[in-house]
């Protein structure tokens, strides 16, 4: 009776613990269904997570510091404006006539306006019978030419692309620039798009020959890196405004070695708006022949001898003696150009160099050697055909 009594009250707490457990159970996973349908827990554990998995990449981005930050924002303001350039030439078979387009080169441009002109190095499109751009958002167009100056290493491409698409890059001053300051340069080396280099300004005021033999003035040295496809891309300062058209490198092997060129953006303000205007460079002349540099040489003079005076010019006009033969075929020397206004001239370089400074119409005072006598002659400027 006793052992019956036991083991019914065993299976009475037995049963009783069962019944209290699963109501325990029961209620835990009501409160959890209730807590997860319930307002901000279900996003509080996304959010959690969400949190979790973006972490790294706010982390990564509280790790880098100002410059780099700044950096960062001016490839990604100043690459929407950096263009790709290939150029082709055009071959015809001599038995079948058929035409073959061959691959010339590649290079890099930037996109000056809305109305679709493009600014690239001379040499970059020199010889080429097709050119095609392509802009950051790798869409692709064809190039017209629109104007070139070999002189300046400088040319104009033109592209129907809608406005919308392009982006025409800010454009700063090169006459402010100071040695060592910050540049950054965008462009194509190796066919490699959307490359950004840096570095700083090495040095000012360099002069360098271009594809024409005539020299560039003024020209920015600079240690970022400029390689082969870098040609006709943009160099810009910390603001991410242009400085320069970057043109050349100073290399026995062709590739980068520390010394890189730009035009400075001062010279494009005034040669890009001829070339897109005239297809060329408006540039003034003053209507004579000169004394080629070997002959000045063994004059042992500084300047340039005058040979012969174009009729109805502004040298004409102002009395310039060009240099004649006398009755016995000697030579007497005419006048030998000295200096313009207040600028010195002593060779042809130097003479091409000043006149940028003007425009066909421009007055001037010419200074020359005329004899053992300096003449200042009053003078209005040619447009050079």
């Amino acid at each position: 009776m006793k052992n019956s009594l036991k083991t019914m009250l065993w299976l009475a707490l037995i049963i009783v613990g069962f019944i209290a457990g699963t109501a325990w159970s029961e209620k835990g996973s009501t409160q959890k269904d209730n807590n997860s349908t319930s307002d901000g827990i279900v996003s509080n554990e996304s959010n959690t997570l969400s949190h979790a998995i973006s972490t790294p990449s706010i982390h990564k981005r509280d790790e880098l510091n100002k410059e780099e930050l700044a950096t960062i924002n001016l490839f990604q303001s100043a690459s929407n404006s950096v263009a790709f350039i290939t150029t082709s030439n055009l071959r015809q078979d001599y038995w079948t006539r058929n035409v073959t387009e061959i691959e010339r080169g590649t290079g890099s441009a930037f996109v000056w306006d809305k109305e679709g002109h493009i600014v690239t190095n001379f040499h970059v499109i020199q010889g080429a019978d097709k050119a095609t751009v392509t802009l950051a958002d790798q869409s692709t167009w064809p190039a017209k030419l629109v104007g070139h100056a070999a002189e300046k290493d400088l040319a104009i491409l033109k592209i129907e692309a809608p406005s919308n698409d392009l982006f025409p890059i800010p454009v700063g001053a090169s006459g402010n620039l100071l040695v060592g300051q910050s540049v950054y340069a965008i462009g194509n080396p190796f066919g490699l798009d959307q490359t950004l280099t840096t570095g700083i300004i090495s040095a000012l005021g360099r002069e360098i020959a271009s594809v024409s033999g005539a020299p560039i003035k003024d020209v920015i040295q600079t240690d970022a890196a400029i390689n082969p496809g870098n040609s006709g891309g943009p160099l810009l300062d910390s603001s991410g405004r242009l400085i320069g058209v970057n043109t050349a490198i100073y290399s026995p092997s062709g590739a980068y070695a520390g010394i890189g060129f730009s035009i400075p953006v001062d010279v494009l303000k005034w040669v890009v708006p001829d070339l897109i205007n005239h297809g060329k460079v408006l540039r003034p002349t003053i209507g004579v022949e000169l004394a080629s540099s070997q002959f000045m040489s063994r004059l042992r003079v500084d300047g340039i001898l005058v040979i012969n005076v174009v009729k109805g010019t502004g040298a004409d006009k102002s009395g310039v003696i060009p240099t004649t033969r006398d009755h016995y075929g000697n030579f007497q020397l005419g006048d030998i150009i000295i200096g313009m206004d207040n600028k010195k001239i002593a060779s042809h370089n130097d003479l091409m160099l000043v006149l940028e400074s003007y425009k066909p119409g421009d007055e001037v005072k010419l200074r020359v050697l005329r004899g053992d006598v300096e003449v200042e002659v009053d003078l209005v400027l040619d447009e050079a055909n």
